[in-house]
């Protein structure tokens, strides 16, 4: 197993459990804070003006509101984060992952992969550059390969017609060899 899948693999599945406390503890706060304001409109209060316990309260409540909504924020923008890096280096195809990885993603998440990757792939096409091919970029656009494993004869590359026998040595564009580097 690859290093890049080995820390990918680290990567928790979502808390389910906790995520919803924590919305559970903002509908109670919600009602909290609805309550507080009833009582104060009940007793004649200005609830914008008055500074008593149950406006402190209620403020207490609603700043506790916020702050587990931005929690909630930021760990759903870092799941997606990581998603959206599972798109760029593993492949775009939810079938690349591997299993401990896709174990690990919601049902929304693997959508989000899959609409995400969707998206890359439509704009690649429009463009008519292969965008996730090699994300560091090479010193040199030609590799020099060594056939392991006879191909199909006539295979076309971006200038010329290329023979690939066993054992052959060629000198390729990239870009052209990755497809059958990959095989």
């Amino acid at each position: 197993m690859s290093p890049l899948v080995q820390s990918l693999t680290l990567c928790v599945s979502i808390k389910s459990e906790q995520a919803l406390e924590t919305i559970e503890e903002c509908d109670q706060n919600h009602h909290l804070i609805q309550s507080l304001i009833r009582k104060m409109e009940q007793e004649g209060l200005d609830v914008h003006n008055n500074r008593n316990a149950d406006h402190y309260g209620t403020l207490a409540h609603h700043l506790s509101l916020i702050r587990n909504k931005r929690c909630l924020m930021a760990y759903v923008h870092n799941r997606a984060d990581i998603v959206r890096d599972l798109a760029w280096r593993v492949g775009l195809e939810l079938l690349d992952l591997p299993p401990e990885i896709q174990d690990k993603l919601t049902t929304l998440e693997k959508g989000y992969f899959k609409n995400h990757s969707v998206a890359i792939k439509s704009y690649m096409g429009k463009v008519g550059i292969e965008l996730n091919v090699d994300m560091v970029p090479p010193k040199d656009p030609y590799i020099k390969i060594r056939v392991v494993e006879e191909i199909d004869q006539g295979i076309v590359m971006s200038d010329k017609t290329t023979s690939f026998t066993r054992h052959s040595m060629h000198f390729l564009k990239r870009t052209d060899a990755q497809p059958y580097i990959a095989r």
